[in-house]
């Protein structure tokens, strides 16, 4: 099965300056997800899209492909993954064929494993027609949301959903933005990753899950690995 993966990585980060490239454990951001999709085995290419002549460089030192460097139009704060993914997928179609399912691997989700990319190959080849997506159980259960209605506040929920103890509540999951994979004539039609009928890959380990958007995301990044070492240096 031939999976085109795609890593989106503009360089105009305003929260986190410079954080694709930023280094992280030893080696860029961005050279973490390289890195473990080309680990895994199941994916034909990574091809890196970016507006960034530096992001590029380090793209291709770790093995990554840049087909040609992003449309302005579709480097702005306001421009969508859909767009960005199809016009790489278009790219790459033109000159290598026909692939059987497009993968969206963020680089600002570093610790997300070979394995996991493994396992939604295999979700995926059960039924190609399904998007797999990549979830973790969610921080706060949605019976304790609430939206504000001026001065007074609804549960999203109704009443009753706060009647009920925590372990008796429908475990709850959202998405990780870790993990995307999709047929190519499916996100075309939809427009979307994510629709009725989308596979859940659920992520059990959280470091797994964690996405890097602020200076706070990003020492969790950093205590993470600082963790891990620990750990593995424990007798």
């Amino acid at each position: 099965m031939k999976i085109l993966a795609i890593v989106p990585a503009r360089g105009g980060s305003k929260r986190l300056p410079g954080k694709n490239i930023k280094v992280l454990g030893g080696r860029p951001l961005i050279a973490w997800t390289i890195e473990a999709a080309q680990r895994s085995g199941v994916v034909t290419d990574v091809v890196i899209s970016t507006d960034d002549l530096a992001i590029a460089e380090v793209a291709r030192t770790f093995g990554g492909c840049v087909l040609s460097m992003r449309p302005a139009h579709l480097a702005t704060d306001t421009a969508g993954s859909f767009d960005v993914v199809v016009q790489v997928l278009d790219e790459y179609e033109a000159v290598h064929g026909a692939v059987d399912g497009v993968m969206l691997l963020q680089p600002t989700s570093p610790f997300r494993s070979a394995e996991s990319i493994r396992r939604a190959v295999l979700q995926y080849q059960q039924d190609v027609s399904r998007s797999v997506v990549s979830v973790t159980a969610a921080s706060s259960h949605p019976a304790w949301c609430f939206k504000l209605d001026g001065d007074t506040m609804t549960p999203f929920l109704g009443w009753e959903s706060l009647s009920k103890r925590s372990q008796d509540l429908e475990p709850a999951y959202t998405l990780d933005g870790s993990i995307y994979l999709l047929a190519p004539d499916v996100l075309r039609e939809q427009k979307r990753f994510i629709g009725p009928g989308t596979v859940p890959l659920v992520m059990t380990d959280s470091r797994e899950s964690l996405d890097i958007d602020t200076p706070e995301d990003w020492d969790v990044a950093v205590r993470t690995l600082e963790q891990t070492a620990l750990r593995a240096d424990a007798p």
